[in-house]
């Protein structure tokens, strides 16, 4: 018990998610004094008859490395959900539920006020007694009550986006998953696209300040609400979205290609433009974006983007501008070769 108390005290120092998932199923592990095979945490993704499996960690008795998918998936090849009856029971119940036969296993999901967002599964031999189930399920509980402190922490409290103290780590995580630095055990690079990257946008709100001297802050503020609203029905589960503060907002993502990446961007574009905001009416942004480069850093890929922003309002504004196709045809000079940097404080 000791060392279970000691397990859990260090898992709430963790500020790190993955660092976290890790703790998790390798605390299962140890618990189990031997009944646990293996235990998968797997996050939910997709809504419907498209719900998808991505496995968050795992990690199998006796062995100390943790697997898990790589950020940058593409999502299509993940399992559905319904391939793993015992998954999908799960989820429909809201409740651990367990096989009756071997392989012996139970599924445990992890639940918030809007349902189910993924799930515990623990694989052994033999039926697993009650008392470990309460304990996992315990276990899980402290997890869950972690990482709601972690959201707190780490997203903007008006638009739950993430905001900007997370930003940097959550950069040097995408810059070495996309050239290679970092491939986790049992990991596979999915993307196979010779132009496939990651790109980094900042997207800009027109005129805000007209909205707020006009209507009030209030009414400012709920602008900036259905905004990342309308970015979150715009992009992929891991595309990662930031409030920086004020209007300004930033993207991360993998495409394929540059053209995927401003399809992408041009059709939240869009999208904002055709919205009608309350009292409002219509607002348009721009949307200034960059690829990011081999050893690049937070404020060199946002000073690229942030200048294509500051182009794009500077000929006409309601548009989507990228750096490298601005310095191909001269209409900028590269940051590089200027020797330019960015401060994000």
């Amino acid at each position: 018990m000791n060392a279970l108390v000691q397990s859990l005290a260090a898992m709430s120092g963790l500020r790190d998610r993955d660092a976290l998932d890790a703790a998790l199923v390798r605390l299962v592990i140890d618990s189990s004094e031997g009944a646990v095979h293996s235990a998968t945490l797997v996050r939910i993704v997709g809504e419907g008859d498209d719900r998808r499996c991505l496995v968050q960690a795992r990690v199998e008795a006796g062995h100390t490395q943790v697997s898990r998918d790589l950020l940058w998936i593409d999502w299509t090849t993940l399992p559905h959900v319904s391939d793993f009856p015992l998954r999908q029971l799960a989820v429909e119940r809201a409740r651990a539920v367990h096989s009756d036969s071997a392989p012996h296993a139970a599924a445990m999901p992890l639940l918030t006020p809007q349902g189910t967002w993924g799930l515990l599964e623990i694989d052994s031999s033999q039926p697993l007694p009650a008392r470990l189930l309460d304990l996992v399920e315990g276990i899980l509980l402290t997890y869950n009550n972690l990482l709601g402190l972690l959201d707190y922490g780490e997203k903007d409290a008006l638009t739950e986006l993430l905001n900007r103290k997370t930003f940097d780590g959550a950069f040097f995580k995408a810059t070495a998953e996309q050239h290679g630095d970092e491939l986790p055990e049992g990991g596979e690079r999915r993307h196979t696209h010779p132009d496939a990257g990651v790109w980094l946008a900042v997207l800009d709100i027109d005129h805000f300040k007209r909205v707020n001297d006009t209507y009030g802050h209030l009414i400012g503020d709920e602008v900036l609400l259905l905004l990342a609203r309308l970015m979150r029905s715009s992009f992929r589960f891991n595309d990662q979205l930031y409030r920086f503060g004020g209007e300004e907002f930033v993207v991360l993502m993998r495409c394929d290609s540059v053209e995927h990446a401003h399809a992408a961007l041009e059709r939240l574009r869009e999208k904002v433009q055709a919205y009608a905001f309350p009292q409002v009416g219509s607002i348009t942004v721009s949307i200034g974006f960059s690829v990011l480069l081999p050893h690049d850093t937070p404020s060199g890929a946002f000073g690229r983007a942030d200048k294509a922003v500051y182009h794009a309002k500077e000929h006409g504004r309601n548009q989507v501008c990228s750096y490298q196709a601005l310095v191909a045809s001269g209409e900028l000079v590269d940051q590089v070769a200027e020797g330019m940097d960015v401060d994000l404080f």
